[in-house]
């Protein structure tokens, strides 16, 4: 049950709900959209410590290649998530941090721990 983002959905492809939930439903799934995919939320844990260097992010995530760290902070960067900082020196130097829209997703992974710790498989709720 998801929207093509990039498009309108046809009526055939249309939720059998409100206009409202649908788009409810599609506002929610452009913003699971910024934030899933391999290693952004490694990412964006590392640099929850501060800004970061894109070795010191490849040293802090075990098996993450240099081509797909790279693809992956293009994506944060797309979407407003994280800032890249270069800086005009010999050797070059980029940093990469958290924006504010990054900052701000803390309050939503502390809920989403908080929701997952009760209700998913393997959390201390679910063990009786």
């Amino acid at each position: 049950m998801s929207f093509d983002l990039g498009t309108e959905p046809t009526e055939s492809s249309r939720l059998n709900c409100s206009v409202e939930l649908q788009e409810y439903l599609t506002v929610v799934q452009r913003g699971l959209k910024a934030i899933t995919g391999k290693w952004k939320g490694e990412i964006m844990c590392l640099l929850t410590e501060g800004p970061k260097r894109f070795n010191e992010l490849r040293r802090g995530i075990p098996g993450v290649t240099q081509h797909m760290l790279a693809a992956q902070l293009r994506d944060l960067e797309k979407f407003g998530l994280v800032v890249r900082h270069d800086y005009e020196q010999a050797p070059p130097r980029v940093e990469y941090e958290l924006s504010e829209a990054g900052k701000a997703l803390r309050t939503v992974g502390d809920a989403l721990h908080d929701w997952a710790m009760v209700y998913t498989p393997g959390s201390e709720a679910n063990r009786h």
